[in-house]
């Protein structure tokens, strides 16, 4: 299609804020928002037969899939990995997270979430260890940084 710039998912970075500043989730091999709007049906008198749909509760989830890296002393501080999510998850910490697009005018959105689901997978062979990670959304989400 003429004219139309495509974004590949490879500059769709995650991050997560760790009290200093957002940090990208490294080394991730995907990751996706999902967003909802429930709807509430009402069949009235008024127009029998006829459902109303009108928008109700909003919801969003971001799942991501990664390599465990070391992001320890020693390791690339500069990013996160499984450590720092299963720390906030066990924490119980509503996270802050912005997901950078990659567009030219480079859209951010930003939002809280709850940890859900972390799963650690590491197989035999010398084999990368993995991630999988769940955040279920918390509130809103805003194009700008609610961190002062």
């Amino acid at each position: 299609m003429a004219g139309e710039t495509f974004i590949k998912g490879d500059v769709i970075i995650l991050s997560v804020h760790d009290g200093s500043g957002y940090l990208p989730v490294a080394c991730l091999t995907s990751n996706s928002l999902s967003t909802t709007t429930a709807t509430i049906e009402t069949i009235t008198k008024c127009d029998p037969g006829k459902t109303i749909k009108t928008p109700g509760v909003f919801d969003y989830s971001i799942s991501a899939d990664g390599l465990y890296i070391d992001t320890g002393v020693g390791g690339d501080t500069t990013k996160k990995s499984h450590d720092t999510l299963l720390a906030l998850q066990m924490a119980g910490t509503v996270t802050n997270w912005r997901i950078s697009t990659g567009l030219i005018t480079n859209t951010e959105y930003y939002g809280t979430a709850i940890i859900t689901d972390l799963n650690l997978d590491a197989p035999t062979g010398g084999e990368n260890s993995t991630f999988t990670a769940t955040l279920s959304g918390s509130g809103s989400i805003v194009l700008v940084d609610p961190i002062p």
